[in-house]
């Protein structure tokens, strides 16, 4: 196991009139995404109280029986499963989620228990998409696009989801949480408790992503990846469960709708004389491969 860690981000100099540190941050993503595709930000505009409040009610959430757990599972409408999962006994990635839409959705499908799960989990939602909005903005300055390209391509933010995890403590001969992994969509975003298992492939190297308080992690997702050309890398990823304890955390995913055509663009092949490094898609189609090939592409 690799000792480094990633790069962590004070996300407050693109909020303020700072163009020397702004510009050390855009230096510091620009690495971490081409190499990697990860790094954590500070500061970034997401009460902490908050946080805590909502790892906690999801603790209380899962620990309910899957009685009532069952309650709040998915329709059958639904683009993705929105609601709760368990999953199978037989699967490799030993976890539980609760999985939602942006409120107001007609998908989602809320616990009536705990009482204030639902308020937080919307209010979290809301102050994570902002910060998304944000980022996404910070990632298209730092391929040198144009101006509000990412947010044009990309402006439907009805497909972003949010997905609160439990992962059981691992057993005496197997550790597995998820998968190793990429994230099908454009960037994630992740809040995890003290625990800690998610893990960054590195030069061949798994590196612990470690929990700081007040910290939210980012990987580039492999929308970001092709539209680049591989300037910048979807992060390859896993979470390893530990020994005699639970793992709570939230992955919010940006995401694009699925009637999006992905390719890469001119910015990053015939202008510049290279070859495309992918053939173009249809996301939805795309998204439909890449989950029946690896359901864990939305777990963090």
């Amino acid at each position: 196991m690799g000792e480094a860690c990633i790069p962590t981000v004070d996300l407050s100099l693109f909020l303020r009139e700072d163009e020397d540190g702004k510009k050390k941050a855009m230096e510091v993503i620009t690495q971490a995404c081409s190499e990697y595709g990860f790094f954590q930000i500070l500061n970034r505009g997401i009460s902490l109280d908050l946080i805590k409040e909502a790892i906690e009610l999801s603790k209380t959430f899962f620990d309910y029986s899957d009685e009532e757990k069952s309650k709040s599972s998915p329709s059958s409408n639904t683009p993705l499963p929105a609601g709760y999962i368990r999953r199978p006994l037989h699967s490799p990635d030993k976890n539980e989620y609760l999985l939602v839409f942006p409120p107001g959705s007609s998908f989602n499908v809320f616990p009536q228990n705990p009482p204030r799960f639902r308020d937080v989990l919307e209010e979290m939602f809301v102050q994570i998409s902002k910060t998304s909005v944000l980022l996404e903005s910070i990632i298209n300055e730092c391929l040198g696009l144009p101006s509000n390209f990412l947010r044009e391509f990309n402006q439907d933010r009805s497909w972003d989801f949010m997905v609160a995890h439990h992962y059981f403590p691992a057993s005496n001969n197997e550790n597995n949480g998820i998968t190793k992994h990429e994230d099908a969509n454009c960037v994630t975003f992740v809040i995890q408790d003290g625990v800690g298992g998610l893990q960054v492939l590195k030069n061949g190297e798994w590196i612990p992503v470690v929990p700081a308080e007040g910290a939210l992690v980012v990987n580039v997702g492999d929308v970001i990846q092709v539209l680049s050309n591989k300037k910048f890398k979807s992060a390859t990823h896993r979470v390893v469960r530990t020994e005699g304890r639970s793992r709570h955390s939230f992955a919010f995913f940006h995401n694009l709708s699925g009637d999006k055509w992905v390719e890469p663009l001119p910015q990053f092949t015939k202008d510049i004389g290279e070859p495309p490094k992918y053939r173009g898609f249809l996301y939805k189609e795309y998204r439909a491969e890449i989950e029946e090939q690896d359901p864990s592409t939305f777990s963090a």
